[in-house]
C-alpha cells in the first residue's frame, strides 16, 4: 500500500493515470505527451507497475501500459473501513 501512495504522490505519475484512464498507451505514445526524457517517463512507469497501478503487456516491439483498476478498488475498501 506504501507504494500506491508513494506512486500517487508524483504529479507526472497521476497525469500518467489520467491519460490510461481514457485508453490504453504505448509507452512511446505517453512518452510523446510530455517535456522529458523517455527515460524519466520509463521510471514514472515502473514506478507505477511497481504500485499495481497500471499492467504492462509487450506487442511486438511496443509495451501497452493500461490501468490496472483492481488496486483502486481494494485502497477504496481499504478506506471505507475509517467511515
Amino acid at each position: 500500500m506504501n507504494n500506491f501512495f508513494k506512486a500517487l504522490n508524483d504529479p507526472t505519475r497521476r497525469e500518467i493515470l489520467e491519460l490510461l484512464n481514457k485508453g490504453d498507451l504505448t509507452a512511446g505514445e505517453i512518452a510523446g505527451r510530455f517535456k522529458m526524457t523517455r527515460p524519466s517517463i520509463s521510471h514514472h512507469l515502473d514506478l507505477l507497475k511497481q504500485a499495481g497501478l497500471v499492467v504492462c503487456v509487450r506487442e511486438g516491439q511496443f509495451q501497452k501500459y493500461s490501468i490496472n483498476t483492481t488496486v483502486f478498488d481494494e485502497i477504496v475498501q481499504w478506506l471505507m473501513h475509517f467511515k
